[in-house]
């Protein structure tokens, strides 16, 4: 018979077990888990298959397959690296789009700064006092936990995984710039000893760039017909003959995010569908950039098996966002009617459409990034962002393209007054699918307020007025070969790439699903997600496998994904959301779509019905 003492203490054990075990560090008192986040840019849920992402498929198949996966909107690159790196939603980290409106730089004095850029990205940071997006990453965190932490690949993301080590003492970033030196900056410093180590391994000391796959080509020039091979090749080398091995020599377990550029970069810059849509993104160069990002993670698994910690590392695969391929046409604009014979397809849509057809329909003055008129009987157009009115420094709207949505900054003092106008111009326009509100200066019939779709937080960066989702459609004989709808959608860019050539950042679900699936110790075999999850995600569920208190400033987190984990739920309860707004003067109207998991809100598709892939309410 037991003692009531001894009974007690095996009580005692078996509830801390169950602690341990229920919060994800059952494991620690055995073998510390390795994480690895691996993002492949760009990658749509639809294209992969055992034929196009031998590799992505398999741990679909024999890991956990998120079905009902998300980008969080805007769907562009830097904006969603921000929700991977923290947990949280944008309204907290400020990361508004690839580009921001921010206080001049030493490096660039302009208004609007890219923030795929080591340089920008270090300048922003000490303005908001180390740390701007104002929550704490993964990486971050790990290394308070005594982690050996990397971050290798793509420019700009890369740095945003651990934005408070950018000195480059601590978390180990391999980049588009490693081992170089800028006329104005430096890129990310890396350890000596680790540069000692790439020469020892046979590599160049200086990252390559990307060679035949660089240009995106001209209005009346194809762009690339290869995939950025040579330039991932170093990536995938520095990362298995010297970052994994001196990790495991060293004892202590690590967290690493390793950043592909395929394929998004080669969907980019496309050559194979020059002003024509099709075969546009699904064409053999962009299914290149598929197995090559494919191909990238095979080489760091083969890496973690021959290193003895495969079976010790939980790799949760994501991408920043989906993709459609760019249309360039408008019944509705003024601006395509216009002539732009230096580097526009006559009838097409000109880079900067938007901003000229506001300024016509509000009769302001058109100002470009260097603070020059804009002279549209030269042919003269927009490039990257423009002001209208006032000038470019204090102008009453800037209007900053990000591919398949335009973020516009209005000025406070004249902002109540010109959102309602700008929402009823736009509603005019036949490429508008969604409007977004700021809201201080809703409601506003035709848009939703900013709020409706996490664009309201704790952010310190200061926040746009209005957003705007351009249209898409389904091309109909792309339907014939790829039978997904998500994988045939063209929409409309404000950009400087091609009809034919491909962007995100719209509100369809062509770019909010985005690739996401999961393998290793900690998460189920064969198992199929049908739960909504998305980006901000990440980092909690993979915080909790480690054992680690993720803090958190900010309302917008995201939730651990429980029954995705061993032990977990078998499935998890999730509530479809419908919210429309007022109808404007024409009946223009913005319906947003998505799911719901407790507090958590997942958005599929937002915009006027007929105009976005994936909205299914009628109107």
């Amino acid at each position: 018979m037991i003692s009531k003492t001894r009974r007690f203490t095996r009580n005692l054990c078996l509830a801390v077990f169950g602690f341990l075990a229920a919060s994800g560090i059952a494991h620690a008192a055995d073998k510390p888990r390795n994480v690895i986040i691996f993002v492949a840019d760009g990658l749509r849920y639809g294209i992969v298959n055992h034929d196009t992402a031998p590799t992505l498929a398999d741990i679909q198949k024999n890991g956990v397959d998120f079905r009902n996966s998300h980008s969080l909107y805007p769907t562009v690159t830097t904006t969603n690296a921000s929700a991977i790196a923290t947990g949280h939603g944008i309204g907290d980290t400020g990361e508004w789009s690839n580009s921001l409106r921010l206080p001049a730089l030493k490096y660039e004095p302009g208004a609007v700064h890219f923030m795929e850029n080591d340089q920008i990205l270090k300048e922003t940071n000490e303005i908001y006092d180390g740390n701007y997006l104002n929550e704490m990453s993964l990486l971050a965190l790990a290394r308070q936990n005594h982690y050996q932490t990397a971050a290798i690949g793509k420019e700009g993301p890369v740095l945003i995984q651990d934005i408070t080590a950018a000195d480059g003492k601590s978390t180990i970033f391999i980049d588009d710039w490693t081992g170089t030196h800028w006329e104005k900056g430096h890129p990310i410093p890396v350890p000596a000893d680790v540069m000692q180590a790439i020469k020892d391994a046979g590599l160049e000391t200086e990252a390559r760039d990307r060679g035949l796959n660089q240009s995106a080509g001209a209005y009346n020039l194809p762009g690339v017909q290869v995939a950025n091979i040579y330039q991932q090749q170093w990536f995938v080398d520095v990362t298995t003959k010297v970052v994994l091995p001196r990790f495991v020599a060293s004892g202590q377990p690590f967290a690493l995010v390793y950043w592909s550029r395929d394929p998004d970069g080669t969907q980019h810059n496309t050559g194979d569908s020059l002003n024509k849509l099709s075969p546009g993104i699904n064409g053999p160069t962009s299914l290149a950039a598929v197995r090559n990002a494919s191909d990238n993670l095979q080489a760091l698994i083969n890496k973690l098996k021959e290193l003895g910690v495969y079976d010790d590392t939980d790799i949760f695969v994501t991408a920043d966002h989906g993709f459609s391929t760019i249309a360039r046409q408008s019944k509705t604009s003024w601006a395509a009617k216009q002539s732009y014979p230096d580097d526009t397809v006559k009838g097409f849509l000109p880079e900067g459409f938007l901003a000229i057809d506001l300024s016509r329909a509000l009769n302001l003055p058109l100002i470009d990034a260097y603070k020059s008129p804009i002279r549209l009987e030269n042919g003269e157009h927009p490039h990257s962002y423009s002001a209208l009115g006032g000038d470019l420094d204090h102008p009453d709207v800037l209007a900053v393209g990000s591919g398949g949505s335009e973020l516009l900054y209005l000025d406070p003092a004249k902002a109540k007054e010109l959102a309602p106008k700008i929402i009823a111009a736009l509603t005019q326009q036949d490429y508008v699918a969604a409007l977004f509100v700021d809201d201080e200066l809703g409601p506003i019939p035709g848009a939703l307020p900013m709020s409706a779709v996490g664009l309201r937080g704790s952010a310190l960066t200061p926040r746009p007025a209005i957003y705007v989702g351009f249209a898409d459609y389904v091309l109909p004989s792309c339907l014939k070969t790829w039978k997904q709808p998500e994988l045939c959608s063209v929409m409309i860019n404000d950009t400087n790439l091609q009809q034919g050539q491909g962007n995100h950042g719209g509100f369809t679900r062509a770019n909010t699903r985005n690739f996401m699936a999961a393998i290793g110790p900690d998460f189920k075999a064969g198992y199929a997600d049908a739960a909504p999850i998305s980006n901000a995600d990440i980092t909690p569920t993979l915080a909790h496998i480690l054992g680690f208190d993720l803090p958190s400033k900010g309302p917008l987190k995201g939730r651990i994904i429980d029954e995705a984990l061993v032990n977990g739920p078998q499935t998890t309860v999730s509530t479809p959301q419908v919210t429309r707004s007022a109808p404007a003067a024409n009946g223009f109207v913005t319906i947003l779509e998505g799911q719901r998991v407790g507090d958590e809100h997942y958005f599929d598709a937002a915009g006027m019905p007929g105009r976005v892939v994936g909205l299914k309410t009628a109107k």
